[in-house]
């Protein structure tokens, strides 16, 4: 039987993940046209098969499909700006970072000029992009979601649709990277730690992965928790964490550790014994982080 045949995709964007990305649909036998404001970057690609566009107008022009991976909305508006004309009728997806409201932004210019809008997000690094267990989801025109699933799904095989919004997508990637600095910190201070010790940092790894994957295991019980809102039955209350601060503390005198990253933490805890919730379950926090002004010393 022939080989079915693969849609063209245009590339906006050749840092590490548009790169990524490109190679991705070239592996896949895709047709992908490349643009990039410092145009030395396509040359790897051209090499491997991509065409390479002389300006941004021939690249949108190129494809039925466009992705533009750049570092924000903003990035993107500016580099998309001067081919307006040649997105009526074509889809137009973004990666990049960015608020909710930047999303709305980019969705409004982008339909305004005829094109059919997806926004999206990568939740992995560069390295992983293309393979079958690697997260993307987007937010935007189910049309052209569904028109293009086969050919998104080759950037990973976790790919998803989250609903109409086009704010969809930058909103659960706040929402879930808002666990990703602060996990790293964690770690970053135990390597901290037991380097000091003359121990190395990849003993750690074992231990650190079966304490995620418990973390992970309370998520369901803790979201429940806070889509009822009671917290009056606790695995874990904050008590118990309030009552961890010194040791925190101490840790950083004793080893000679900058721990002033707790601080915030600590805070909040604090604020939550204060409001009498010491002995609520620690998903109560939630309440003070929807609307800090309400809850004293905010």
């Amino acid at each position: 039987m022939p080989t079915p045949a693969r849609t063209p995709v245009t590339l906006v964007g050749l840092g590490a993940m548009g790169t990524a990305l490109a190679s991705a649909y070239l592996a896949a036998g895709h047709p992908v046209t490349v643009w990039n404001r410092s145009p030395e970057k396509a040359a790897p690609l051209v090499e491997r098969g991509a065409a390479h566009a002389p300006d941004i107008r021939a690249a949108i022009a190129a494809s039925p499909l466009t992705v533009a991976c750049l570092t924000t909305y903003d990035a993107t508006l500016a580099a998309l700006e001067p081919a307006a004309a040649e997105l009526a009728g074509r889809a137009l997806v973004t990666l990049n970072s960015g608020s909710p409201s930047g999303a709305r932004t980019m969705a409004s210019w982008a339909t305004g000029h005829g094109a059919r809008f997806l926004d999206g997000a990568v939740k992995n690094v560069p390295t992983a992009v293309g393979k079958p267990d690697t997260l993307l989801y987007y937010g935007g025109d189910r049309a052209v979601f569904e028109e293009y699933e086969a050919t998104l799904r080759v950037l990973g095989g976790d790919t998803q649709f989250l609903g109409p919004e086009p704010d969809l997508a930058a909103l659960y990637e706040l929402a879930v990277g808002g666990t990703l600095l602060p996990a790293l910190l964690g770690f970053f201070q135990g390597a901290a730690l037991v380097t000091a010790r003359g121990l190395k940092t990849d003993t750690l790894v074992p231990h650190t992965a079966k304490w995620l994957e418990m973390i992970i295991s309370l998520l369901p019980h803790y979201a429940a928790e806070i889509d009822r809102g009671d917290y009056s039955d606790p695995l874990s209350s904050v008590e118990i964490f309030h009552a961890g601060i010194p040791y925190d503390e101490e840790l950083g005198t004793e080893h000679g550790l900058d721990v002033r990253w707790h601080a915030p933490m600590h805070d909040l805890l604090r604020r939550a014994v204060a409001e009498g919730r010491g002995d609520q379950s620690i998903s109560a926090l939630v309440e003070l982080l929807r609307d800090p002004t309400e809850h004293p010393g905010a």
